[in-house]
């Protein structure tokens, strides 16, 4: 897998932004049936002051966020709770872009009592999902990417994000 980290923000060479995005790639891109060296994404680590100016200008919505996405093509569901259209055979194709946000994941990680590494790991997975079609507008999809998400931070022994106490759920060890 070719992710092209780039930091744009020092903290996040100290934190191992690269790694930390490496290990979720390959874990996500597995967990989906894909061969992980068949892909490309690019992650930009950077601060609240670029990310909301990202989210400025892409979604309109001059404010901070903890990460944005860029898919290299549309892969959405037509129905919802469906998955989104996988990438075609011959992979080897540049999934898209993902940016994160420094400031805003190290609050996030704080006020939720969850090991930054976890958050950035779970934000990595978040991101290459939407990178891969999946979604949360709708109820159903939401309720499909929130799952598969669960699922491969189970297997790399992360909490549950979206439990209130975030352990590990016993039904999302490992296969």
């Amino acid at each position: 897998m070719a992710i092209d980290t780039i930091s744009e923000d020092a903290r996040w060479d100290a934190a191992g932004l690269e790694a930390l995005a490496q290990t979720a790639s390959i874990a996500t891109l597995r967990h989906l049936g894909h061969d992980p060296d068949a892909f490309e994404i690019a992650l930009l680590g950077c601060d609240d002051a670029r990310i909301a100016i990202l989210n400025a200008d892409f979604r309109e919505k001059p404010t901070a966020t903890n990460v944005l996405s860029w898919p290299s093509r549309e892969r959405s569901a037509a129905n919802a709770g469906d998955p989104p259209l996988q990438p075609e055979l011959p992979y080897d194709e540049e999934l898209g872009d993902i940016a994160i946000s420094y400031e805003t994941c190290q609050r996030e990680a704080y006020e939720a009592g969850k090991p930054f590494d976890d958050h950035i790991t779970h934000l990595v997975i978040h991101g290459i999902l939407h990178l891969l079609g999946y979604d949360h507008i709708r109820d159903a999809d939401a309720t499909l990417m929130e799952r598969i998400e669960v699922d491969i931070l189970g297997k790399m022994g992360i909490g549950d994000p979206y439990s209130e106490t975030g352990a590990p759920d016993a039904s999302h060890g490992q296969d």
